[in-house]
């Protein structure tokens, strides 16, 4: 605890000897269990760890079974033992007891196996997870760089101080190079000017956040409307499988699977439509009648007024032609 206290202590003083001088001093952190858990390899060495430390839980319970049925069995036949068979029995439960402690001590212990498995676990990624933050500081010109995970308690940080997704994508271009041809190690290489320049301006880093944020957002789109194509496509394909198939059963004389299952279903909605529940009301279906019968009521007037006009028209041209007879006579006498 002194130590961590001195070097608070010494990195305040320097911090503000080069404020005094004028220096800008960078500074920034790494959360070391963030970068463990998001490295496969360790994640599935941890997998296998967990799956070992279940089997040794289960062993322990099995042992503490053991003790408890030959507690429960002692108990159980104590009035008719003597007392030497009485205590051999005590004496083997409490070398099974001291023996299933011990075991437990020796797995899960703050000197155990998962402890020290974990640690051989971690120390390989995390001496790359150094390596890799060595780099970042030399390039960048870092003056601290501290862990948030470590026994160093850290009462605020800001995120954009936080360099662990740097130290991730380090450790992810080691992997990725190994497997790499001359050509895509080229473009690699570019992808990682790109993200450093990123990684080093803020404003940089915002737009490439909208820009990923909007790409997300596309491609969504386009999945969706993907999907309801394909979902289009399948109906279609249905419905055109059904129609062959009813067109062959008629040309054939027989009934397809798809016209019973259609008749079957007419046939169950009319006999459900037509024998309604007990204590059920059916007036719900009367407005429907009634607008049915006020669209009829309403398509015979318009038809009357109609033949009505249309007659009325017929009486106006011959009338019209009558009168037109009847004066053409008299301008003959006059010419005459």
């Amino acid at each position: 605890m002194r130590k961590q206290f001195l070097f608070i202590f010494l990195a305040l003083i320097v911090v503000n000897t080069s404020q005094a001088q004028g220096k800008t001093t960078r500074i920034g952190y790494i959360d070391m269990e963030y970068i463990l858990e998001n490295v496969s390899d360790y994640k599935e060495a941890k997998a296998q760890l967990e799956l070992k430390a279940q089997k040794w839980k289960q062993e322990i319970e099995a042992k503490k079974l053991n003790i408890n049925t030959l507690k429960e069995s002692l108990k159980a036949e104590k009035a008719l033992l003597t007392k030497e068979l009485i205590d051999e029995r005590e004496t083997e439960i409490k070398f099974l007891e001291d023996e299933m402690l011990d075991y437990q001590q020796k797995q899960f212990g703050p000197d155990g196996s998962l402890i020290h498995q974990k640690k051989a676990l971690a120390k390989p990624i995390q001496d790359q997870v150094f390596t890799a933050v060595q780099d970042i500081a030399e390039a960048k010109n870092y003056d601290f760089v501290f862990d948030k995970s470590s026994d160093l308690t850290m009462l605020f940080s800001n995120k954009r101080f936080d360099i662990s997704d740097q130290v991730l994508r380090i450790l992810n271009r080691t992997d990725k190079r190994e497997q790499l041809t001359k050509k895509q190690l080229k473009d690699q290489e570019a992808k990682e000017s790109k993200e450093n320049a990123i990684d080093e301006n803020p404003a940089l880093q915002d737009r490439q956040k909208v820009l990923d944020e909007k790409k997300a957002a596309r491609d969504k789109l386009i999945e969706d409307r993907k999907l309801e194509q394909e979902a289009k496509k399948k109906e279609y394909d249905d419905r055109r499988k059904a129609i062959l198939a009813e067109r062959e059963a008629k040309k054939n004389g027989t009934v397809s699977e798809t016209a019973k299952t259609t008749d079957a279903t007419k046939t169950d909605g009319t006999a459900k439509t037509a024998t309604p529940a007990a204590g059920t009301e059916t007036t719900p279906a009367a407005p429907t009648v009634d607008k049915a019968a006020e669209r009829q009521k309403l398509y015979e007037q318009r038809k009357k007024e109609l033949e009505e006009r249309r007659k009325k028209i017929l009486e106006e041209r011959e009338a019209a032609k009558k009168a037109k007879e009847a004066e053409t006579p008299k301008t003959n006498t006059t010419n005459n």
